[in-house]
């Protein structure tokens, strides 16, 4: 039997009317379950919050290799037949550090593997990522459908292309009392497959022509989430206007705008719990706003981590990001050797990885600048946190950024973000223009910059460098981002308003029974029994590479 959820005392009025409301979260990632960037941190936060908030919240990702390590009271529901890839087995477990209920889909012939949750250890993407996470929407769409033993929901909250296809598959399922939310995380990634494999990942025909899935000729997990959600949202307002742009919409611009008066922008926010000077158990010594002292130990901790010079007079540069032509890490790898050659005293320490072009142009300027630059390809939780810390200035370039956790996460470790002025960051990185006086820069929590050129992100940087000079004045802007609000509450709230205008708390969502044909799946090799113990595998850093 379901164990019943905790629920905090002296709730707000609006809170408590939606303490029955029940949401099924489906995801790719989620932290610590799996990570390979800001999705997993996004998805849990919101998760955690809203559970914080009263709401019945249950999380569903696929049994990657090692997952269940992280839950307690793990047990198998039942066996799902008949979805694309395969039988599986649906468990369910317990997050204890979060207190959150846990869903996992077991297939280990589809999620058992090395590497991460979309490629694999040489850096390729699965091939048959199309059929994985199609397996997820439809076992999504069976809880909707009451046609498992847990609880129905009121919402099944859909985030990114990887749980795209399951407002379709409801819609098809006639799965009426339960709505669906989609959260576009970042549109550039949208789940593209070839048209033919529609039926081996069950979609019924109808849906598969232009007002449907179709996109060129092609599946679009995205299209389908957004064509066939109750909302969709996403995750910082400016990103909301952009999209329904053609330099922004990839393709998608027409059918967002279509569907406009279904779309808001619901900034996403940072779990403060873990991201945290004061408390960070990452980190070989804690500090505050109103007490710095403890950061200079964090600095000397990343060079020596790095293997940077230990130089506490150094001007530490740091970069913590998917090394691509998003992120602009193709325009800074060409800027940075200019400003390293006209500041002796500075320092780069780059996190990340991404095009292989560019890790080993990253690669070449570690050599060429031995000491004074070293560059740490793939992915690292506990890097992550001392780069934060360690670091003085924060570089974070993007040619589109949906919301940008990354220099949030700077901001309140007192590591100032240098950020293109777009999507998320235009809305939460305060800077008042280089013409403001001190009074108004003092408020100033980073700065934002114009343009994807070389010139634009190396004056970006210059202009960042001359503010650390003026110690008291950065310091003031320290105060400003270590103490700007960028937690979950406020969200989680827009969150629960949504999910309450859809589907009235007190509504008893009613099961459903009407199933999708799926074609029956070729033989495959035998699985584990699903009352079987999981297998004795060490559990793997997720997100060592990146998608």
């Amino acid at each position: 039997m379901r164990r019943a959820c905790a629920q905090p005392a002296a709730l707000p009025h609006a809170i408590q009317e939606s303490i029955l409301l029940k949401v099924l979260v489906v995801a790719s990632e989620a932290l610590p379950l799996a990570k390979t960037g800001g999705l997993g941190d996004a998805v849990s936060g919101m998760a955690r919050a809203m559970r914080e908030a009263g709401l019945d919240v249950t999380l569903l990702l696929p049994a990657y290799r090692g997952t269940h390590r992280h839950l307690t009271d793990t047990r198998t529901l039942c066996e799902l037949h008949h979805l694309p890839g395969g039988p599986a087995s649906l468990v369910a477990g317990r997050l204890a550090s979060f207190d959150l209920p846990v869903l996992l889909l077991r297939n280990d012939a589809l999620y058992d593997r090395d590497g991460s949750p979309y490629i694999d250890a040489r850096g390729e993407e699965h091939p048959d990522n199309g059929v994985r996470f199609a397996a997820l929407a439809h076992a999504a769409t069976r809880i909707a459908a009451g046609r498992t033993p847990w609880a129905v929901p009121h919402v099944v909250h859909a985030n990114d292309w990887h749980a795209g296809l399951v407002p379709l598959l409801m819609r098809a399922a006639k799965v009426r009392r339960v709505k669906s939310v989609l959260t576009i995380h970042n549109l550039a990634f949208q789940g593209l497959y070839p048209m033919h494999d529609a039926a081996r990942y069950g979609i019924p025909a109808e849906y598969c022509g232009l007002d449907g899935c179709e996109f060129w000729g092609r599946i679009n997990f995205m299209k389908a989430g957004i064509r066939y959600a109750d909302r969709v949202t996403t995750v910082s307002h400016t990103y909301a206007r952009e999209i329904l742009t053609p330099a922004f919409g990839h393709g998608l611009d027409g059918l967002l705008r279509e569907r406009q008066a279904q779309l808001v922008g619901i900034p996403n926010g940072i779990d403060e719990s873990i991201w945290n000077p004061a408390i960070d158990q990452h980190l070989p010594d804690v500090y505050s706003a109103d007490d710095l002292r403890g950061k200079p130990s964090c600095k000397r901790a990343l060079q020596e981590s790095f293997g940077l010079i230990a130089d506490p007079q150094a001007t530490v540069l740091v970069s913590g990001s998917r090394l691509t032509p998003q992120k602009m890490a193709d325009v800074a790898v060409r800027v940075l050797p200019d400003v390293l050659d006209a500041h002796g005293q500075l320092q780069v320490a780059i996190l990340g990885c991404g095009d292989r072009a560019i890790e080993d142009e990253a690669r070449a300027l570690a050599a060429r600048y031995p000491g004074r630059v070293a560059a740490h390809i793939g992915y690292d939780e506990q890097l992550a946190h001392l780069l934060h810390a360690g670091g003085d200035i924060l570089l974070h370039g993007s040619r589109f950024e949906p919301f940008g956790l990354t220099p949030i996460y700077a901001m309140r470790y007192g590591t100032l973000p240098v950020c293109s002025r777009v999507g998320g960051m235009a809305d939460t990185v305060r800077d008042p223009g280089e013409h403001a006086d001190d009074l108004d820069l003092a408020d100033a929590t980073g700065l934002l910059f114009d343009g994807a050129e070389a010139a634009h992100l190396r004056h970006a940087i210059e202009r960042a460098l001359r503010l650390y000079a003026r110690k008291d004045l950065w310091r003031a802007m320290q105060r400003s981002a270590m103490t700007a609000d960028h937690g979950w509450s406020a969200s989680a709230g827009r969150y629960i308003d949504l999910y309450r205008h859809l589907a009235p708390p007190l509504a008893a969502a009613r099961s459903e029974t009407t199933a999708i044909a799926v074609p029956a799946p070729e033989p495959a090799a035998a699985s584990t029994p699903a009352h079987a113990l999981w297998p004795r595998v060490a559990a793997p850093v997720m997100g060592a590479a990146c998608a």
